[in-house]
Order: C-alpha cells, then sequence, then structure tokens
C-alpha cells in the first residue's frame, strides 16, 4: 500500500485564478476563497456527496505492510520541543510558532513515513463564529484572573486538522465468573418500644451464588480513537460527538489555508486504545449472557477478527496561550460549535467569595439569634 509523507497546510498551495494569491478553504462550503479579490474557485466535487458508504482498510495488512520497506517522500517535519506536537511547515518556511502550544520552533528536515488520511471532515464553522464562541466562553468564566482576556486573545484561534483512527471489527469472548440469584428470608430480632423488649420479624435480602461461563459475540463499528498527544485527552473529549456520516474523501484543498497534525498514536497504538473502550461493551454483553440479578466477571479472553479501519483528519478551532508559565487551550468542533477549554484561576478572587459567603452566613445567624 502507498504511503505519503506528512500533510501540511503547505504541502500545496492553490492560486486564485483571478488575482494568483494563494487560495483557503472557506468553511461550510465546497470551494476555496481568495482572502484578496473575494473569489471563489470551486473544488469541484458535488456537494451532497459526502461517504455514503466508508471505505475502510485492512488493519492486519496495513500492519504487515509498515513493517517491510515502503516509499518515503523527503519533508520538512516540525516536531515542537514544548508539547511534541508534529506538523509541517509551507514551501521555503524555516521558523515559526507553534500552532498547539505558541513556542518558537525550528524546522528540521526529515523523511518519515506516514499512512495519508483516507478521509476528513471539512470546517464548517467559519472563523467568524468560532471567534465569538471564544469571546463568550471567556467572559463566562468565574473566578477568571483579570488579566486573562489580555493573554488569551495573544494567542488567538487557529483552524487545525487533528488525527484520528476509527476501527471496526468483530469479537468473540469466553468468561468464566458468578451468577447471582436473589431470594428473601424472614430473619427474627429483638427491638425496644416504649422500654418493652419486642420480638419482631423483617425481609432479608439475601444472594445465592452460581459459576457461570460461556462465550459472547460483539459487532463494533466506526470506534473513534483519536491520535494526537498535542491536545489535552480530557478537553477533545468534551468536543465528542463527530458528525463521521458526513465524512469526505480527503482532498488536499481542504487543507488550504490550515494546519494537519500528523498522527502521534500509530494505527496498532491505536487499536489497544480501541480495545479498551469496547471492553465495557463486551462485559455488559457478558454480564446480560449470565444473566440473574447480580453478575461476577472472574476472567475473559477476547478474540478480535476481521478488523478494519480509517484514517481520518478532524477540524478544530485552537486557541493556546501561557499564563504563568503554563499552557492552556481551548478547542471548539469546528462541525458542531461544541467547546471545550482549560482555564487558570484567581486564587484571590476564590479567597475574597469565600470570605463574603462567610461574611454574609455570619450576618444571617447574628439576625436570627436576635429575633
Amino acid at each position: 500500500m502507498s504511503q505519503d509523507a506528512a500533510v501540511s497546510s503547505g504541502a500545496r498551495q492553490f492560486p486564485c485564478k483571478s488575482c494568483g494569491a494563494s487560495l483557503v478553504f472557506a468553511p461550510g462550503t465546497t470551494h476555496l476563497k481568495c482572502q484578496y479579490c473575494q473569489a471563489e474557485n470551486d473544488i469541484g466535487i458535488d456537494p451532497s456527496a459526502g461517504l455514503a458508504q466508508p471505505q475502510e482498510r485492512d488493519f492486519a495488512a496495513e500492519l504487515r505492510a509498515l513493517q517491510g520497506t515502503q516509499d518515503t517522500v523527503q519533508a520538512m517535519a516540525v516536531k515542537c520541543g514544548g508539547c511534541g506536537a508534529e506538523t509541517t511547515f509551507d514551501p521555503n518556511q524555516t521558523a515559526g510558532k507553534c500552532p498547539f502550544c505558541g513556542l518558537d520552533i525550528v524546522a528540521q528536515g526529515q523523511s518519515k513515513r506516514v499512512l495519508k488520511p483516507q478521509y476528513l471532515l471539512p470546517f464548517k464553522v467559519t472563523p467568524a463564529q468560532s471567534a465569538d464562541s471564544y469571546k463568550r466562553w471567556l467572559g463566562s468564566l468565574w473566578f477568571a484572573p483579570s488579566d486573562l482576556k489580555t493573554f488569551a486573545s495573544r494567542g488567538g484561534l487557529k483552524g487545525v486538522y487533528t488525527p484520528a483512527w476509527t476501527y471496526d471489527c468483530g469479537t468473540k469472548s469466553a468468561y468464566s465468573g458468578q451468577r447471582g440469584d436473589d431470594y428473601w428470608t424472614t430473619q427474627s430480632y429483638t427491638t425496644t418500644i416504649n422500654g418493652k423488649s419486642v420480638r419482631q420479624t423483617r425481609q432479608v435480602k439475601r444472594t445465592r451464588w452460581s459459576s457461570a461461563s460461556g462465550r459472547v459475540s460483539n459487532t463494533f463499528d466506526d470506534v473513534l480513537v483519536m491520535a494526537s498527544k498535542s491536545l489535552p485527552a480530557e478537553t477533545i473529549e468534551h468536543l465528542r460527538p463527530w458528525d463521521l456520516q458526513s465524512l469526505t474523501v480527503y482532498r488536499d484543498e481542504f487543507l488550504a489555508g490550515y494546519v494537519a497534525e500528523n498522527y502521534q498514536v500509530d494505527l496498532g497504538s491505536g487499536f489497544e486504545v480501541a480495545k479498551g473502550l469496547m471492553d465495557p461493551n463486551i462485559r455488559s454483553t457478558i454480564c446480560r449472557d449470565i444473566g440473574g440479578d447480580q453478575q461476577r466477571i472472574n476472567s475473559v479472553r477476547t478474540d478480535y477478527f476481521d478488523i478494519k479501519y480509517k484514517h481520518l483528519l478532524l477540524p478544530v478551532y485552537l486557541s493556546s496561550y501561557r499564563y504563568r508559565n503554563k499552557l492552556f487551550q481551548f478547542l471548539i468542533n469546528a462541525r458542531t460549535g461544541e467547546v471545550a477549554g482549560e482555564r487558570p484561576y484567581s486564587r484571590w478572587k476564590i479567597a475574597f467569595a469565600v470570605l463574603a459567603g462567610l461574611i454574609t452566613l455570619g450576618v444571617i445567624i447574628l439576625l436570627v439569634s436576635q429575633r
């Protein structure tokens, strides 16, 4: 299977048919737009086509291919020493700032074997809409430092494609465990009522445990694993769900004007993550198979078969800034507008709020006690 060099915003440039300036992809459309003369250049695809039936690739065959000799292309791959993000610069660019953490970085040329993305979700939310969301989010923060807006505005918002994998597979799991069937018994006890000892009864729930074993099957479709280590995992999880039914076949034109990150979680490692995401469903299926009122799972052995994958790029708007030597990142799902971010807190504002609360509580207690 052919391999391609790292994808980047500068891998290809698309000149405007009217003035020759570099075009950028216009979110929510199927054309490139010139930022100088405002001319629109159509990409030449059916906007309603999308991806009706995703075409996954064979996981095992790809792993075997990656272990052999693959064609590589020399690319100016750039790895940030601060956050570890790996992207590429525009042609003839040798220095710049990392879009993920804002640190200055210098390009280091290197050959790198990577799988080219098969599909992507094009940007849909416009830069203006994302900027409004960012401002509203900043304005909604409680106990934020007074100078936060100044620091946050320095980072700006950048359009970034972040890599991801999806996995499809079937599973067969052999398990051993225990089935618990609840039953009730009558228990006698002595209590004191009006100073007298009284004998009474009550119903007590017991559980009868028995051994259980068996095999269960599951089918999984589009288990999504993020392949970036540059973005905080907890924050990017808040951007779900992604409208994977709207995937579009990858084309360089969609990247015009944006940055695309290379995957840091490779194909094999991504499937190990996917196994962890599938495990709760497997265990839930086992519990249903065991039956009864309660279940205990002692051991599970799962075989994975017919494994397929897709390599995707997902669009986000990213703002990164450093406040008091700590990196904070704010993300927007560029398909749905969902926002998530990290933020600092002002200890002084929190302390004053707690103090004000204590004073208010003290005044209320004093007033009540004087009545």
